[in-house]
């Protein structure tokens, strides 16, 4: 059996949110039964966290493809993780796991009136690190800042911190990935 494995923050770190309702990685595998999904998010973790556990987290499940999805924490105003610092850190993720191997995904973007310590323009720099780092590298990419804020109305997949996702949130990311999923 392929595994799966989903490496981030809060966005991937549980299952199921206080009401029960199935978050990121349960719909995923679902959707691809013939795979073992692992949940490899921590809330609150950057970059900088994710390299201290990435052996045991990801290398150690010795996954077939690995979701990468951190940079709200990073970009955060009280976290300031320099994106320079970011950078590179996306880089040792990708090479630890191998390019091949590594989905790429950029960070959403936010409400700001309802988020103060993170800011669209700061993370759309984020999800361009993003990307030059999947074209650098060969990693697979998916610009989920670009399709999420593309989309009318995407404050509503986000629950009332402007930050994390609601029930349609979740429904709109798995979707996302999925369909990048098919492609690789």
């Amino acid at each position: 059996m392929k595994r799966l494995v989903c490496f981030g923050d809060s966005i991937t770190a549980n299952d199921y949110d206080d009401e029960g309702r199935e978050r990121l990685t349960p719909r995923i595998a679902k959707a691809i039964p013939d795979w073992k999904v692992v949940n490899s998010g921590i809330s609150g973790n950057t970059t900088v966290d994710a390299l201290l556990r990435i052996k045991e987290d990801v290398v150690d499940h010795h996954p077939d493809l690995v979701i990468v999805l951190l940079g709200a924490n990073d970009s955060a105003i009280h976290r300031n993780v320099d994106i320079e610092l970011y950078e590179e850190n996306l880089r040792r993720i990708t090479r630890t796991i191998g390019p091949e191997k590594t989905l790429l995904i950029s960070a959403a973007p936010v409400v700001e009136s309802r988020q103060d310590a993170r800011k669209n323009e700061t993370l759309q720099g984020f999800a361009s690190v993003v990307e030059k780092v999947a074209a650098d590298t060969g990693a697979h990419y998916l610009n989920f800042f670009e399709k999420m804020s593309g989309h009318p109305g995407y404050e509503d997949f986000l629950t009332e911190d402007g930050l994390h996702f609601n029930y349609k949130g979740y429904e709109f990311l798995s979707e996302a990935i999925l369909t990048k999923l098919k492609s690789i």
